[in-house]
């Protein structure tokens, strides 16, 4: 299996100017600056990857994401980027990444570009060391819940929503450190994707001020999300 060294896979200069300073950050980054924090993954930690995805819309630059089905064992009903394990067959994190793509949401692998790969972040809960992969939508595909008893549903989230202040938050769970939210209609961003799209926003350049004092508990984020204004970007 062929191990990336994380950091951009193409040059920035080939990409369009707003995704640029994110590619060229990658290089040398510390997993600190993720928003994530720094552990050392146990020997028996699964390799896995996830498909960072960005496109331009109509509302601008933009990030795909997904509701997992409420009905699975493992994190019903949260939001996350396309990926999993590592199967044999994959040649390393983009291959997998890639490959979790198409059967969770229909992506034409075609039409995308890796652009970079981050160093791996320890999910201690779940038992992964996750490989994340910025890729470039260059030619956008229709995207849809292959199988709706894994994936409720599918968006893409403009950035802009993202970095909006009245849409960011922490969630407080009992015994941990509040973790960056985002607010959008029918999905609550949190946990890990969470705070990698936070850390992401950062690195990126992104992101605007915003009220880190306030946390509030799991459900009451949810209720918000649940009822924030349904503005109708592509989500299927």
């Amino acid at each position: 299996m062929n191990h990336q060294r994380p950091g951009p896979l193409v040059d920035p200069a080939d990409l369009p100017d707003w995704l640029q300073p994110l590619v060229k950050r990658t290089a040398d980054l510390d997993p600190g600056h993720l928003g994530w924090p720094r552990t050392r993954p146990p020997a028996d930690a699964r390799p896995a990857a996830v498909l960072v995805l960005f496109g331009e819309g109509s509302d601008g630059p933009d990030v795909l994401l997904l509701r997992r089905a409420d009905g699975l064992n493992s994190h019903p009903g949260q939001v996350a980027f396309p990926g999993g394990s590592l199967d044999d067959a994959d040649r390393g994190p983009v291959d997998a990444a890639l490959r979790e793509a198409v059967e969770e949401v229909g992506l034409r692998s075609e039409g995308v570009r890796p652009v970079a790969t981050l160093p791996e972040l320890h999910v201690a809960h779940s038992g992964f060391r996750v490989t994340p992969v910025l890729a470039h939508w260059v030619e956008p595909s229709p995207v849809s819940p292959v199988d709706p008893g894994e994936t409720a549903a599918v968006a893409r989230v403009p950035i802009s929503w993202l970095t909006d202040p009245a849409n960011r938050l922490r969630v407080g769970l009992s015994g941990r450190h509040p973790s960056p939210a985002f607010l959008v209609p029918g999905m609550l961003v949190w946990g890990f994707t969470g705070g990698l799209l936070s850390g992401l926003l950062d690195l990126a350049g992104w992101s605007r001020s915003w009220n880190r004092a306030d946390v509030r508990e799991l459900d009451e984020a949810w209720r918000a999300a649940e009822e924030a204004e349904d503005v109708g970007f592509g989500r299927s």
